[in-house]
Order: C-alpha cells, then structure tokens, then sequence
C-alpha cells in the first residue's frame, strides 16, 4: 500500500497451475476461476502510487472463451529462472522425498524453475530412497543443500484437549454460530467428500448426524482430514490450509496443490462450505476483499466456487447492524451466481437460476425480521421451515 511493490493476486489453485502448467512447457489455459470478477474484467491495481490510493498499474482483462456452454478465462503459466524448495531428504542423484503435506507448492515450482535448490534436512546415497517413494525426480532438481536449521515453526499450533467441543465465541455470538453450523452439517451426508472453509465451517463435523461418515479435503494436499491432534502428536509436516496442525483418518492421502486444485476444479467435491462477507440476490458472492482495509488475496475461494458441485455459504444475516444481503454485491466478487444454499442466523436461502427463495427462518426470528433485514426481494417457500 506505500507503493513500493507490485503484487498481482492471485487465486491459489490458478496459482498452482500456472507452476504446473509453466513446468510441462504449457504457456496458458482457460479456467473457470475468476470468471465475473475482477480477474476477469481487469483494472485491479498491482501496484500504487506513494499516497497507497491511486492505482499507478493495473491488471488487464483476461481473454474469455466458452467450452460447453461455460466461460472460461484465460491465465498465462508461470517459471522462474529459479525454484527455491524444501523437502524432507535428497538422495546425491536429486531424488526427493517431502513429508505428509509437506508437498505443497514444493513439486509444482521445482518444475517451473529452469534451475531448482532443494534444501532438505537429510542427504542419503542413492538407492536409499525407494523408486516408489521418489516425490520429485532428480530431473527436475539441480541442486541440492542440506539444511542448517531444522526447526519447523509452527503458525497456529492447534491441539484438542479431549473435552467436550464448544463453539468459540461470547454468549451471543456462540448461540447464533451454533445455530448457524449446525443447520449446515445437516447438509452434509454420508460419503461426501468436503471442503471447508475457514471459521465458522470448519466446526461441521462437530455436528454431523449419528452414522455420517465425511471425508475432509484441505486444498494444500490432504484428503481424510482428522480431528486435532493431543499435543503429544503435534507435527509440524501435518498441517492444513488454516496453517494449523492436524491429524489424518485411515485411509487418508497426500499430493501436491495442483493436484489438490485439480479435486476441486474438476468438480470432485461433492460440497463446499465457505464463509461470506456479501451474498447477492442471484447468487454472486463477495468473501475476500474490503478495498482500502482488508486486502488478504482469494486463497483458495475462488477455485472453490467454481468447482464444487454444491457450494454453501454461512455468515451472520448482519454485521454490526449493517446488512450483508443486497440485489447487487457492494465488494469485489469471489464468483459470480455461484451459491447454492446460504445459511445464516436468521435464514437459510435456496438460489436457483438466478432466484433467492427463502426456505428457512430461525426459531427466534420471523418472516417479517428477514425482510427487515435483507436489502432485497426474494420469494418465499411454500412451505416455509424453521430451524
């Protein structure tokens, strides 16, 4: 924001497959990702004048094509004249091997450098390393440095303490994101395979129905997600996208991002529950950006809502008092018509081709409270639920 640096934003599953791409000589690729926000109509700023307000560049629009019926946006692929990467060991060939989800963006930028420094906390002769176990081949490694430090820091050091789970929050606010996670884990059924946004989804599983068995997928290459780990079986090479540490069910696997992206994209989540700051009457959603204050980037969102098979946002009805529901979101969008079910303290919405129907509303709010506090029409089931 001082204008010193150009930063262009990017979604991080584009992100990963523009290494991937970069690294198989592939120059560029369409993808859903984007398409109806700023990345596809441009004029986002990269970089700011010294006042950290005016735009000094901006981003271009994106080229735009139909495949089937869908918009697809073009993304150039990403190398590098260097990859900087870490991994668990290195045999003298280049082999490399990295630890649980540990992976990453490690083996999609080794192939995007034209020359690639693996540091690794073992060196180990070749055969060492079985064929089968060989992340990363030597031929994408051209050096190799065994590392001075070994120790792994932890972002958010999370542990379970085997008491009765309890959602977060004051008295108030601990009544209403009960209400709201637990409507959603009702959407949850037996054998879906889910991702979770951070906050307020990622308490879900707390709540599922007796016999519903769910497998979590974490989009920096985890599928069968666990519970948190006793503090005796904190490890810092199991770590899920929230940077905080986890445990793994049986049955459990890891790969790379691209890969994680790939799930997503191809629309092999049966769901996604995210969180929002704005949802439209057609369904846009806005969860990323309040321009001039927060600024955190897409993560992995915007790949989320385009890939999914059903995508669920949960969110307090009103922020402060200030509405958070309107005909036309007021923030930059994450997608565009890309809700499914919206659940909220209040209410929970359906959106069909374009139509918000109201089909819930909390047992201690009304039809009348719902209008009251959504800044648009929407129709009203009829057979209007409570929950």
């Amino acid at each position: 924001m001082s204008g010193e640096l150009e930063l262009e934003l990017v979604p991080q599953g584009t992100l990963a497959e523009k290494l991937r791409a970069g690294g198989a000589g592939i120059p560029g690729f369409y993808t859903p990702t984007g398409v109806g926000t700023v990345l596809e109509h441009g004029g986002f700023a990269i970089k700011y004048e010294a006042d950290g307000k005016t735009p000094a560049i901006t981003s271009a629009a994106r080229e735009v094509k139909q495949f089937n019926g869908r918009k697809y946006i073009l993304e150039d692929s990403i190398t590098g004249d260097f990859a900087l990467i870490r991994a668990w060991r290195a045999d003298e060939d280049g082999n490399v091997q990295f630890k649980k989800s540990a992976r990453n963006f490690n083996q999609d930028a080794a192939a995007a450098g034209r020359l690639c420094i693996a540091e690794v906390e073992e060196i180990v002769p070749v055969g060492t390393i079985a064929p089968d176990e060989v992340h990363l081949p030597a031929v994408y490694v051209d050096r190799i440095v065994k590392a001075a430090d070994t120790t792994k820091r932890i972002e958010f050091r999370t542990v379970t303490t085997g008491q009765e789970f309890d959602v977060p929050g004051n008295a108030e606010a601990k009544v209403r994101r009960t209400r709201i996670v637990k409507r959603a884990a009702r959407e949850l059924k037996d054998g879906m395979n889910v991702n979770l946004g951070i906050g307020i989804p990622t308490l879900c599983p707390n709540f599922l129905d007796a016999g519903v068995k769910i497998t979590l997928q974490s989009e920096n290459g985890i599928l069968g997600l666990g519970a948190f780990p006793t503090e005796e079986h904190v490890d810092p090479d199991l770590i899920n996208a929230g940077k905080q540490t986890v445990t793994v069910a049986a049955g459990a696997s890891f790969f790379s991002s691209a890969q994680s992206f790939s799930m997503i994209r191809g629309g092999h989540m049966d769901v996604s529950i995210l969180g929002g700051m704005e949802v439209s009457a057609e369904g846009d959603l806005a969860n990323w950006i309040i321009p001039g204050k927060l600024v955190k980037g897409m993560g992995g969102a915007m790949d989320l809502v385009s890939g999914a098979r059903k995508v669920i946002i949960t969110m307090e009805h009103t922020a402060r008092g200030n509405k958070k529901i309107f005909e036309k979101c007021k923030l930059p969008l994450t997608g565009e018509r890309v809700v499914d079910l919206l659940i909220t303290d209040k209410a929970v919405f359906e959106f069909k081709d374009g139509k918000m129907t109201l089909l819930e509303v909390a047992e201690d709010s009304s039809l009348e409270d719902v209008k009251a506090n959504t800044d648009c029409d929407f129709a009203v089931a009829d057979n209007l639920g409570s929950f």
